[in-house]
Order: structure tokens, then C-alpha cells, then sequence
């Protein structure tokens, strides 16, 4: 933990103000790609192709606009194109966090896109209000909104032959409901059970028909997460099921969870952040998700997967029909899926890929935002319904005029936008000038709990004097310190190690120079606002009146881990370090592949990469041997030849920060060592376990040869 903290510190005053240009995409820009698709939040995605054209709708929960839909010509490279609505158009108080009243954890979410006949329908469910339909004739809208009301959630839409609608819904029950056809309500009656209790099938469906057959993916926690599959040749049943993938973690575990008394606490107490077990998959796993045919023919499914305090994310995962069944993964090690595959569309001829349609990699959103623009940036959001008199785009900058709130979850008109990660820098620019008597303003993080730097004014503080104040609300902890800013403007800096479950926040008072204030703070995923961590803008009163207003200027977010180029370790010697025994491989003059003592440094520790191209390697021992598989890859398979076309071919796994897995083109399967048994290296393991110490994922360490 010293060393985590350590790190936070030094990122948090090595980097410059500048924003990078480098945001994370999953392609690699050689024909392949790495999940997840994204490194930031979008949970419960339902996928939909339509001619050449991808379509990904997500879960938005309390924030807006809301149901957002990407767009990608190649399932890997996506960019924002719509949201469903502006704001929630019911007048309740709730919706706006007006009196106390809100919907976190709540809102709008899993919902199912289609398109029938010339129109987009995307249906999802409202807390309260039952199933909204929103429908249009062009993707980016605009978007008519139905309110079907009844009891169905959670649920997949099929348009079949005859069209006729019919609605897949329900937790363990599985039950169909036709829809009317103007999308009006429910077929009054038309309700009935197709997958009773006792099938081991939970919830999330997502219905097809292909070749005649009805299909219908689901997602159960019960006892830990699964997709599974259940098909019939009726829409009605009985339908037969089975696991399609399960225990695909790519090795993260399950994150530690908020655990709270009651809802929203305005003083902060009775707030804990569960204990962390590295060893448990839980609901981690890939799981919810859409399935979908590519313009090549090809089958791909799109699963969420929990990413630690970052929430829920997306993962790219190639399908192998086997005997009528949509598996995940490949032949060979179905049920699992490499998280390094090569793109849809890509094909080898005589050892070269080629691709059938190339796309130059970008990220799905511009991060940073100066406000110069009419409009914000599509990644921002409000927490809840904004009241649209209370804030502007003005000169440049963001004005945000300060409301009643005792804290920062009850405050109106907080801008948010998911944090980045794996690690990543975010710098805004606040001018404070404007503010009165009891306001607070600054850069927050709405999460359950939540923490915020910022400037308290207070009466007996004037001129050019300002509280700086950091407010962590897991420990109820505030640090209070007294700044001159001359020119009444300050710049305020988060620094997220989102795979860690750290943040620590930092100020500067010339926009070069940054000093951390309060804690590295643990962060969690939670279940409360059912979302991961998220900037917030904020601006406030806690003295129960409307004050006066903040100006937000260079919103800028930094990626360190985002170029990938130089992960793999091309023209590097360097040793292999297990991350179960901590112990180097070791070519031994026996033949086999096994560990050694760390002290041991001779050639036959030491490895080299031959490039394949297209991330596609072999190995060679410094010695001049190269890594071969003798058999099906059992332990003691993992040998060695003087002969480089005998080597094995890996498609390499990044796993960032110098850990890899390598992965067999031949079976399908990776190298690794059991801890436990003293066997030497096989190539018979089916993926990483959560904590990464099952054996096959490996860190390498460049040497001096």
C-alpha cells in the first residue's frame, strides 16, 4: 500500500496541465484488439446491427441525458451518436433532487435496442413508471417517447416473422408478454411463464431468432455470475438451457462494495467499504450482454464486466457455434474468451492478416472539454434533472450558480462525466471571484461515498483569501487549509488508480505546481447509485439560499496507461516471472520449462520476443533455443528445439504493467505453472483467475544480457 501511495504522489506532480491526446481504445492498431472495449463505465449494453452499422445502448441510471447509443463500423472502434432524451420528462420532485427527494440507484436502465421496418425502438425500464418505449427513424433521434407502464424490466424484445412483438422478462421465472403493436402497452393476457424456477436462469434477457430457432441469453448471480443460453423452436417453449461462459474474469477480482445503513446520509456516517477478497469472482465476471453477427459472418457477443470502482464496462467476445449452441470463446476453450483477439473482418492468407474493413482506432469521447462550445460534450452528464436557469456556457467557461444542498449528493446541477482508467489525471480550472456567503464549489466524485476538493466561502473570509477544503465522506474527515489566490483562481486535480481503488486529490495555485491534500482514498464499487466513480462539477450553498456562482475553465483529462505501443516488450531480453511463485522461468537443460531461484540469472532465465506481427509471437530462449509444444500441452509439454519453425505461436495478452498471458493459436489455451504441484509449465490452462496467482499470467522484467 506504501508503494501505491507512493505513486499516487509522484503521478499527481510529474504530470504537466497539458491534456494528452491518447485515450483508451481497445484497438492496437495491428488487426487486434484488447478488452474491455472501453476503460470506463457502460453497463448492461444491448448490441444491434443494422446493415454495416453497430449499435450499442447502455444503462444511464439517474443521469441525463439519458440512454446512451454508440455507434462503430467494427464492433472495436465506437463514438457516441445519441441519447434517448434530454432529461426525465415526469415533474416529479425526485427526478431533480428537489426536497430531498431522489432516484440514485434508480432511474432508467438495462435497455433493449432494435430496429423494425424502417425504425429504432430502444425499451427499458423507469423505477415507478414501469416500461418506456422510445422510438425513431434516424439513430441521432429525434426520439419519441411512450410510456407502456407496466410491470416489465430488465428485458429483451424480439420482432418476429409475422410481426408480432413479443417482451422476455423476469428473474428465475422467465416470462413472455406480447406488446401491441403501436407499442402502446402489453397484449392484456398475453402473459405467460416459458422458463419456470428451477432452471438455474436469472435475468437480463436478450431474445433472437436465428434459422428458425428462438434463442434468449441471459445473465444469473446465483450462486456468482454466468451467461447462459436457452433456446426453443417456440417463442412459448419449453426451451432447454445451458452455460455459455463463466468464470471469464481476465483476472480481476471482485471489488470491495459500499455498505451502508439507509440511503443518502447527509452527515456521512455509518458508511464502511466491505472487505476484499482477491480470490472471488462473485458477479465480476462477464455477464449481461447482447449477441450479434458481423458483416463477415462472424458471431460476437458483447458482456459487461465489473472494472473495480471504475463500475461496469465492455467486453468484445468472439462466439463458436457448437452444435447449435452460441458458445463463448473458441474451439478448445469454450466458455472463456482471450482478452487480446483479433478484430471482426480480419483474416490470414499464407501467415498474412488482412482486413476486410480498417478503421482508424479513436476513443468513443473527447474527455476534455475548455467550454468554448454552444453545447457540452456528449460525455457529460447531469446528476439527475438540471434546473436549466441555473447554469450556463458563458465567455468560455462553464458557470455553475449555487443552490441549497447540505452536501454534495443533494446538490442540483452537478456535472459529472465516468472516470478513466486504468490510472488516469483530471485538472480543472475554477474561478472563485463570484462566490458568496456559505458557497462550495469544486471537483467532486459522486459515488457512495463521495469526496470532493473544492473553495468554501465563508463570511469572515474575504479579499483574496479562500478556504481549500478536501471532504472525504467514508470517514467524515475534512482538511481545511487557507489559500491566497491573488487572481481568484485555483486549479483543482484528481488522480485515480482505478484499478487499485485509489484516488487522492491535489491543488495548484499557479496552474504548474500541485500539492496533494488529505488521503489516498479507498474507493469501492456499490450497489446504492448502482454506478461507478464519476467527476462532478459542483457549486452549492450550505446555508440554505441561492449564492452566488462558480466559472469552470479547462477540464482535462490525462492517461498515462493509454498508449499501449511499448507493452510488449519487442527488442527487450527480459526475464519471465510467474506471478503464483514469483520465481523465473527456467529453460532447463533437461528440456522442459519450469522456475528457478530469483539469484539465478544465467542465459537459460533469460527470453527474447520474435515478432510474428500482428501481436502474434514466439520465444526464444537467450541460449538459442526456442519454446516449443510437444502433445496436447500438458505439463512438461512446454519444451524446447533449435528449430525456430517447431516454435509455438502466441497471440500475446496484455494485462498492462508488464503482465502477460501467452496464448496458444494452435489449442486455444495458455502456458502456465501450477503453485502447488511442482509439475513444470503446460499450455492446458483455460484463463486467469482473479487474483492472478492460478499460474498463467506472468510479469516480465527487462535484463542486461
Amino acid at each position: 500500500m506504501k508503494k501505491l501511495h507512493t505513486l499516487v504522489l509522484l503521478l499527481s506532480l510529474s504530470l504537466p496541465l497539458a491534456a494528452q491526446t491518447t485515450s483508451w481504445t481497445a484497438d492496437n492498431g495491428n488487426g487486434t484488439f484488447t478488452n474491455p472495449l472501453f476503460y470506463d463505465e457502460f453497463s448492461d449494453p444491448d448490441i444491434l446491427r443494422v446493415g454495416d452499422d453497430y449499435y450499442l445502448a447502455g444503462t444511464t441510471m439517474h443521469t441525463v441525458p439519458g440512454l446512451v447509443i454508440l455507434h462503430s463500423k467494427d464492433l472495436v472502434n465506437w463514438e457516441n451518436v445519441a441519447y434517448c432524451f434530454d432529461r426525465f420528462d415526469f415533474d416529479d420532485d425526485n427526478f431533480a433532487l428537489r426536497n430531498h427527494q431522489e432516484i440514485y440507484g434508480q432511474g432508467i436502465w438495462a435497455p433493449c435496442i432494435r430496429h423494425y421496418d424502417g425504425r429504432f425502438y430502444v425499451y427499458s425500464n423507469i423505477n415507478g413508471k414501469g416500461l418506456q418505449c422510445y422510438t425513431a427513424e434516424k439513430i441521432e433521434g429525434p426520439w419519441r417517447h411512450i410510456n407502456m407502464k407496466g410491470n416489465i424490466y430488465d428485458l429483451g424484445v424480439l420482432f418476429d416473422d409475422d410481426g408480432r412483438v413479443y417482451a422476455i422478462h423476469g428473474y428465475g421465472t422467465v416470462k413472455c408478454t406480447e406488446l401491441k403493436p403501436d407499442m402502446s402497452g402489453p397484449v392484456e393476457g398475453s402473459e405467460r411463464v416459458i422458463i419456470p424456477e428451477g432452471n438455474g436462469v436469472g435475468e437480463g434477457h436478450h431474445a433472437y431468432k436465428i434459422n428458425g430457432m428462438y434463442y434468449i441469453i441471459s445473465t444469473d448471480y446465483l450462486p456468482n455470475g454466468r451467461t447462459l443460453c436457452s433456446r426453443s423452436k417456440s417463442i412459448w417453449g419449453p426451451y432447454e438451457t445451458r452455460v455459455i461462459t463463466a468464470d471469464e474474469t481476465y483476472g480481476y477480482h471482485a471489488a470491495p462494495l459500499t455498505q451502508v445503513k439507509g440511503r443518502i446520509l447527509p452527515d456521512g456516517s455509518d458508511f464502511r467499504i466491505g472487505p476484499l477478497d482477491k480470490n472471488a469472482t462473485a458477479c465480476t465476471n462477464a455477464h449481461q450482454g447482447g449477441i450479434v453477427q458481423a458483416t463477415d459472418g462472424s458471431w460476437w457477443a458483447l458482456l459487461m464486466q465489473d472494472f473495480h470502482s471504475i463500475g461496469r464496462t465492455v467486453c468484445l467476445m468472439p462466439i463458436t457455434w457448437k452444435d447449435g449452441w452460441p458458445m463463448i470463446g473458441l474451439e478448445g476453450n469454450l466458455g472463456r474468451a482471450p482478452r487480446t483477439w483479433f478484430k471482426p473482418g480480419t483474416s490470414f492468407d499464407n501467415g498474412t492478416l488482412t482486413e476486410s474493413l480498417t478503421v482508424t482506432p479513436h476513443a468513443p469521447y473527447d474527455r476534455s472539454d475548455n467550454f468554448d462550445g454552444r453545447q457540452l460534450g456528449r460525455i457529460w452528464q447531469w446528476n439527475h434533472n438540471p434546473d436549466d436557469t441555473m447554469w450556463s456556457l458563458t465567455g468560455g467557461r462553464l458557470r455553475l450558480h449555487t443552490q441549497p444542498a447540505e452536501q454534495l449528493m443533494w446538490a442540483r446541477n452537478t456535472l459529472t462525466q465516468r472516470v478513466i482508467g486504468p490510472r488516469s489525471i483530471t485538472t480543472v480550472q475554477l474561478d472563485v471571484r463570484h462566490l458568496k456567503d456559505g458557497d462550495v464549489a469544486g471537483l467532486g466524485n459522486i459515488n457512495v461515498p463521495c469526496s470532493w476538493i473544492g473553495i468554501v466561502k465563508n463570511q469572515d473570509t474575504s479579499g483574496k483569501t479562500y478556504t481549500l477544503t478536501a471532504f472525504e465522506q467514508l470517514t467524515n474527515d475534512t482538511v481545511r487549509l487557507q489559500v491566497e489566490l491573488p487572481k481568484h483562481q485555483i486549479w483543482l486535480r484528481s488522480i485515480g488508480q482505478y484499478d487499485d481503488n485509489l484516488a487522492q486529490y491535489a491543488y495548484s495555485t499557479d496552474g504548474k505546481t500541485f500539492t496533494t491534500l488529505g488521503r489516498p482514498m479507498p474507493l469501492s464499487y456499490q450497489l446504492i447509485t448502482f454506478q461507478g466513480s464519476r467527476h462532478a462539477l459542483f457549486a452549492f450553498n450550505t446555508k440554505g439560499q441561492r449564492g452566488g456562482y462558480a466559472e469552470f475553465d479547462n477540464f482535462t483529462v490525462e492517461e498515462p496507461d493509454a498508449d499501449r505501443s511499448a507493452n510488449i516488450p519487442y527488442g527487450k531480453t527480459f526475464r519471465i516471472i510467474n506471478r503464483a511463485t514469483q520465481r523465473p522461468a527456467h529453460a532447463t537443460p533437461h528440456g522442459v520449462l519450469y522456475d528457478t531461484h530469483a539469484s539465478n540469472h544465467s542465459p537459460q532465465t533469460l527470453f527474447r520476443i520474435i515478432d510474428h506481427g500482428n501481436g502474434r509471437v514466439k520465444l526464444q530462449c537467450a541460449d538459442g533455443r526456442y519454446l516449443m509444444v510437444s502433445g496436447d500441452g500438458l505439463p512438461g509439454d512446454v519444451r524446447f528445439t533449435t528449430n525456430p519453425d517447431e516454435a509455438e505461436l502466441f497471440l500475446w495478452q496484455d494485462y498492462l504493467n508488464h503482465d502477460f498471458m501467452l496464448f496458444s493459436l494452435r489449442n486455444h489455451r495458455y502456458i502456465g505453472k501450477s503453485p502447488t504441484t511442482g509439475s513444470p509449465y503446460g499450455m492446458d490452462y483455460t484463463g486467469a483467475d482473479p487474483a492472478r496467482i492460478n499460474g498463467a499470467v506472468l510479469h516480465w522484467e527487462e535484463q542486461a544480457e
